[in-house]
């Protein structure tokens, strides 16, 4: 019985076999895409280019882009948000009141920036968003006739109440989700040189 497999004992079905194995290597080729930052975001905007294309030649499937740009406000409200939202972070410090102090006299304490949504998932989302936008494009049964102007000007005013929200909670809590333009750090040569 020692010298036995672990699928002899009990067999694997072989469709199982093949989803895990395809699931394995699906995330290796992600993992191994991970440092390409511009070129994953490139290979987006492609895909992207060639969904809108698709949509201006079909000349239809305006609830699907819809639904899509609902989608991408979504993930870069996730992306703009902290992980924990300071507002439930100060009503939890003061719910007990039995925890220990957290500030060092007077001090503040220094908290990275830790966004809700990561990049690299941000890409893959929006990546695996318009994929399935795009398959779907090829079924009519998708292609619900709508009045599209009402969509964009739903949208346009959707985007601008949840971007205005978005800021005032920034400019309260005081914190700025982006890197740019933020003090970057650097060691000195003739600092670190003077030490050793």
């Amino acid at each position: 019985m020692g010298d036995m497999k672990p699928d002899e004992i009990v067999p694997t079905p072989t469709p199982l076999k093949l989803m895990n194995s395809a699931g394995v290597k699906y995330q290796y080729y992600l993992d191994k895409v991970v440092p390409y930052t511009s070129a994953r975001w490139s290979s987006f905007f492609a895909l992207f280019g060639l969904y809108v294309l698709r949509v201006y030649l079909v000349q239809g499937f305006h609830i699907i882009s819809y639904g899509l740009a609902i989608y991408y406000l979504n993930l870069f409200l996730m992306f703009l948000s902290p992980k924990i939202d300071p507002a439930f972070a100060e009503m939890s410090e003061d719910d007990d009141g039995l925890s220990l102090p957290t500030k060092s006299s007077g001090a503040a304490e220094f908290k990275p920036f830790i966004r809700r949504l990561p990049e690299f998932k941000f890409w893959h989302m929006s990546t695996r968003a318009v994929l399935i936008a795009i398959f779907i494009t090829f079924f009519q049964v998708f292609n619900v006739p709508v009045f599209w102007p009402i969509l964009v000007m739903y949208f346009i005013i959707l985007f601008c109440l949840t971007m205005k929200r978005q800021i005032r909670h920034m400019i309260k809590y005081r914190y700025i989700p982006l890197t740019y333009g933020k003090r970057k750090y650097t060691s000195n040569s003739k600092d670190s040189a003077s030490n050793n």
